[in-house]
């Protein structure tokens, strides 16, 4: 009886023993693979993984032939709820930053500060408006603010000093009969995309994308305006730039430039370009990124061969350079950020030429391949100003006098025809 109840207990420890190890098993198993990397599995939940294999995949580096394609995101299945009211953005730079921009006096020097100050907003605007551009606007001093007051100065005969002063003032007034700021409303346009949220730097990655577009809505509306996109964001903190009727504030730089350019003088020096009309009146100017020692621009005089928006970019490694370790030729899409830009004016020197920019808050700041690099707004208003045979001259001291001398005489058995060079203007004293 003893012996009995004993075997009893034993299988009962046994089997209680067991139960308790299987209890600890799936207590303590080793976590599904969702559960141990929950990033790759939920960072992005409108993508199943299976959409990053496709079978013709390929890792970055591969033909553009081959390159898969990018198609439209798939509509809804189902409405979506009705938006919330729209509410128009502020500004977070000064509680009346708006209306001190707008009312800002015409007189006076601003203060240095490190933050943008409405004075020198209005001064960038009104000197967009008489098309000679700041570059990027963003209501800070800066050296382009300078150029651009010196090359308003050379379109009237004055002295280029870059200074500001009651003179120039005088001048502005007549682009300042509305405000510098004004609503814009965003239009379905305007979101529509595509956007290509993370551009790739590498070509053979670029090459691969059908377009190398706005990367959202900000970059597209802040090059419209010609504004910094941080300047764009703070100016309207609390708007959805995704939503088409949503109202922001902008700057208003008025229309482009109409006047004809005859001749573009690129200074390496003052790394700005200004364009003269055929009596050599400056008519426009813009800052702009010119060579770079170990690529310089061409020397010389020579002259607009082609031009061409939303050109497309091939890059020839064994032509021009290489980019990292893409040593054979690709085609790159057209687009904004296309490495050449939205605009390709192309000089009769071979591979040279001028165009806009990807990076318009760079300009001025770093080196190019050679070309004469501007901001895409700028890029846009000069194609239309320009047309094969324009005289493009690259010089170290830019010429201000607004008429040309006459016609040097040829040298002793140089014959002279039509097409030959037309010497520069002499500076003026």
């Amino acid at each position: 009886m003893f012996v009995a109840w004993i075997r009893v207990a034993l299988v009962s420890s046994l089997l209680l023993a067991l139960g308790s190890a299987s209890l600890q098993a799936q207590e303590w198993r080793e976590p599904y693979p969702e559960e141990a990397q929950p990033d790759r599995y939920y960072s992005e939940p409108a993508y199943r993984e299976p959409a990053y294999r496709e079978p013709a995949y390929q890792e970055p580096g591969y033909a553009p032939a081959e390159a898969p394609r990018y198609g439209e995101p798939a509509a809804p299945e189902s409405a979506p709820a009705p938006a919330a009211p729209l509410r128009r953005a502020t500004a977070p730079l000064s509680a009346d930053f708006i209306v001190q921009a707008n009312q800002a006096p015409m007189d006076g020097i601003p203060a240095k500060s490190g933050k943008p100050d409405p004075q020198v907003l209005k001064l960038q605007v009104l000197l967009d408006r008489v098309h000679v551009s700041p570059g990027v606007i963003d209501g800070r001093q800066g050296g382009n603010l300078n150029k651009a007051i010196s090359a308003l100065q050379s379109m009237h005969n004055l002295p280029p000093n870059g200074r500001l002063g009651p003179e120039i003032w005088d001048l502005l007034q007549v682009a300042a009969d509305r405000p510098v700021l004004m609503d814009y409303t965003i239009s379905d346009r305007d979101v529509a995309g595509p956007f290509v949220p993370v551009m790739p730097k590498d070509y053979a990655e670029m090459a691969a994308l059908p377009k190398l577009a706005y990367r959202d809505p900000v970059e597209l509306l802040a090059e419209k305006f010609h504004m910094d996109e941080n300047f764009l964001r703070n100016l309207n903190p609390d708007a959805d730039f995704t939503m088409a009727g949503t109202i922001i504030t902008v700057v208003d730089v008025g229309p482009n430039a109409k006047a004809r350019v005859a001749h573009l003088v690129a200074d390496a020096s003052t790394r700005q370009l200004l364009g003269y009309n055929e009596n050599w009146d400056v008519v426009v100017a813009y800052p702009a990124t010119i060579g770079s020692a170990d690529l310089p621009s061409p020397s010389g005089i020579h002259a607009v061969k082609a031009v061409a928006e939303n050109p497309e970019y091939w890059y020839r490694p064994k032509v021009n350079f290489q980019q990292g370790n893409n040593d054979k030729p690709l085609r790159l899409a057209p687009g904004p950020n296309n490495p050449v830009g939205t605009v390709w004016i192309g000089l009769d020197k071979p591979t040279y030429g001028i165009h806009g920019s990807p990076e318009p808050s760079k300009i001025d700041k770093t080196n190019s391949h050679g070309c004469l690099r501007l901001t895409n707004w700028d890029a846009q208003e000069l194609v239309k100003l320009v047309k094969p045979g324009v005289d493009v001259e690259f010089v170290d001291q830019t010429p201000t006098a607004s008429v040309a001398p006459a016609k040097a005489a040829p040298a002793d058995g140089v014959t002279v025809g039509a097409g030959d060079y037309q010497p520069m203007p002499p500076p003026l004293q």
